[in-house]
């Protein structure tokens, strides 16, 4: 008579099994049956490790149904010392035995006397298996309620402590080396006009390292970790129970995942709060009001360009677009001017910005783009640049640490999944019985406390990589661009024009006001090395550049012919020193009518344009001088006839001339 032939299978979930459930006592039981019963052990397939909740997470169970399938060994039965060691969930139990059946295989399992090649055998691993996953689900809902009443008490429910705080015997105590960051992100979130983002660079700008916690590598400090202590009731002494929820995923079987909640338990913690009610509610609110992203209504296709690397000449910060938005003068649609503006009336120092003036946003846009065509048109740049472009940031250590946080994620569901088992594996009549199942239990908090904080984490560096990923470009393809600069810059949308500005320039720094050459551009502060006048540099200043233009008449006298000395920059100046003529004159025998209104008439219409957008005319400015009793001057271009009809200055243009006239002091 031929021989049977079986496969040994054998699971624990952890090293820590009990005495009797371990792999090699598994294995000597299975042998041993298998010698008694007279059968031919072909091959053991052995799980250490690994949880008996789906089939996914054992390969050598799949290896083992792979064979079966495939007709390997022509096998009758497999071998398990018991059926919670071929599976725990009901369906797949089923549907593994199922298709071992198809193969004309059948399970025995031993220590339950069960064979499934007899009809009640079957019967019997159909109840047991559901029997089973039922009491799994079982220990999992009496752990959260234990774990949500003592929510309810007030008392800090595992897991690592916030920051902010430290975890002395299971209770929260305020951490001193931690608590300051804690109070200036909201004082500065509740008292300034500064988001998350801005307080993440106030800190990191102002020397505030973020204390390395739960195996984070970053000191800096992130908008989502602001974020995170704004949202967070602990700090007002407050505890929040089901912010997040585990959730079978849709359409997956034994698929879960976290997902945050709406709406959660909040309770008076034991705690001590660090902020008050008044100042958590004040976040909130502002939380409810800038947390919202507004939907663009006007200027659909307009993007501030320069938002963000545009810096107040008064305090320093960012400046932002700002509209200013017109009806029609026929009525019926609006016209949008657009300005940059500083709009932190109390700045990240902490003093008030004082600087109102608004810059036109063409102006300056066109300013930055017509600077760096000329820069990108020089051979030198063309040839050097490449070699001088490397990416911006190095993002490998944050990927790093990505990839060190996920696999801690599945280290964690493995270790829960062990201690659940663990649990369910407990012998009721052992004396340590309760002992044991609360020291579980509480290994068990800790576990999904610790998934919790490390999801958190991931998050965190996940937004960090996404923002830093969506300013990057590639070397080459910044090379590829700059080169053709000229011919494709006024070809972009104003969004992919914002792109490129915030990945080639770091910073842009005004003058207050405009110099006397009508230049406002002080200080460009590149992302990377660039070539400019046949130099590498990484910026381009001109804050110590001379702008001084002196003309001075001379009348021939006795010491010489008539000279003309024009000193336009400090160099020139100095050589211009170094040959001195001396001479006497007059400001009689000088014309000074152009002076005597205080501002030229280009000066006016480049500040109309500026403030609101208009083109005025020489002719409308004559009108309301004027108007105003003031000297216009000589007309060097009169009209041909004294009866000829003269456009007239509108209003609105008449408003905002009268506007420049007291800004320079005209009237």
């Amino acid at each position: 008579m031929k021989k049977q032939r079986c496969y040994i299978y054998t699971r624990v979930s952890t090293a820590m099994q009990v005495d009797g459930f371990s792999l090699d006592a598994q294995k000597e039981k299975l042998k041993k049956y298998a010698d008694y019963q007279d059968m031919v052990v072909v091959r053991e397939f052995s799980d250490e490790g690994k949880s008996g909740k789906n089939v996914d997470g054992r390969p050598q169970f799949k290896e083992m149904l792979e064979l079966i399938e495939a007709g390997t060994d022509d096998i009758d039965y497999v071998l398990v010392f018991k059926l919670s060691r071929f599976g725990r969930n009901a369906a797949d139990v089923l549907s593994s035995l199922q298709k071992m059946q198809d193969f004309g295989v059948n399970l025995i399992c031993v220590e339950d006397g069960i064979d499934s090649s007899k009809d009640a055998g079957k019967l019997m691993i159909s109840v047991l298996s559901a029997v089973a996953e039922i009491e799994r689900d079982n220990i999992l809902v009496q752990t959260m309620e234990g774990r949500k009443q003592k929510a309810r008490e007030g008392k800090w429910n595992g897991g690592f402590a916030p920051y902010g705080y430290k975890l002395v015997d299971g209770s929260l105590f305020i951490a001193e080396d931690e608590v300051e960051v804690i109070k200036i992100i909201f004082d500065k979130y509740i008292n300034t006009t500064m988001g998350v983002a801005a307080i993440a660079a106030f800190l990191n700008e102002s020397g505030y390292v973020k204390k390395k916690r739960q195996n984070n590598t970053i000191d800096g400090f992130a908008a989502s970790f602001v974020k995170g202590v704004i949202d967070n009731p602990v700090y007002c002494g407050k505890l929040a129970y089901g912010r997040r929820k585990t959730e079978k995923v849709q359409g997956k079987r034994n698929e879960f995942h976290v997902v945050k909640q709406d709406e959660f338990m909040v309770v008076d913690g034991e705690h001590e709060a660090i902020i008050g009610a008044e100042e958590w509610k004040a976040a909130q609110d502002k939380r409810k009001t800038t947390g919202v992203k507004r939907v663009k209504t006007h200027s659909l296709e307009h993007e501030h360009i320069l938002t963000g690397i545009l810096k107040c000449p008064g305090c320093g910060a960012n400046m932002y677009g700002n509209v200013n938005r017109k009806r029609h003068l026929k009525g019926g649609t609006y016209r949008d001017y657009f300005y940059y503006a500083c709009k932190h009336p109390t700045g990240t120092t902490g003093h008030k910005c004082d600087y109102h003036k608004q810059w036109g946003q063409d102006i300056v846009n066109d300013a930055v783009a017509e600077l760096i065509k000329k820069m990108v048109t020089s051979p030198d740049f063309e040839k050097g640049i490449r070699e001088k472009i490397a990416a911006r940031v190095d993002t490998s250590e944050l990927e790093q640490e990505l990839d060190g946080l996920k696999k801690k994620m599945r280290q964690l569901e493995v270790s829960k999944d062990k201690i659940a088992i663990q649990m369910d594996n407990l012998d009721v009549t052992d004396s340590m019985y309760e002992k044991k199942y609360d020291d579980l239990q509480k290994r068990f908090y800790d576990k999904y406390d610790e998934m919790a904080l490390t999801e958190n984490h991931m998050d965190e560096i996940q937004s960090r990589l996404a923002h830093i990923r969506r300013k990057q470009l590639s070397g080459d393809r910044i090379y590829n661009f700059l080169i053709a600069f000229d011919k494709l810059y006024d070809k972009l949308s104003d969004a992919e024009k914002k792109e490129f500005m915030g990945t080639f320039v770091e910073s842009i720094e005004l003058y207050p006001e405009r110099l006397e050459n009508g230049k406002f551009l002080k200080h460009i502060h590149f992302r990377f090395p660039v070539y400019y006048n046949g130099t590498v540099i990484d910026d381009i200043s001109w804050e110590n550049e001379s702008t001084v233009e002196t003309v001075v008449l001379l009348s021939k006298g006795a010491k010489g012919p008539v000279n003309l000395c024009s000193a336009r920059t400090e160099v020139e100046r100095r050589m211009a020193d170094s040959r001195k003529v001396k001479v006497d004159f007059s400001l009689e025998d000088m014309d000074l009518s152009e002076f005597k209104g205080k501002a030229t008439y280009e000066q006016i219409k480049a500040y109309v344009l500026e403030k609101t957008g208009l083109k005025v005319s020489s002719l409308y400015i004559a009108q309301i001088k004027k108007k105003c009793g003031l000297d216009v001057g000589e007309n060097f271009n009169p009209a041909k006839s004294e009866n000829a009809r003269q456009p007239q200055c509108t209003p609105e243009k008449e408003d905002a001339i009268m506007q420049a006239f007291r800004h320079f002091g005209i009237i």
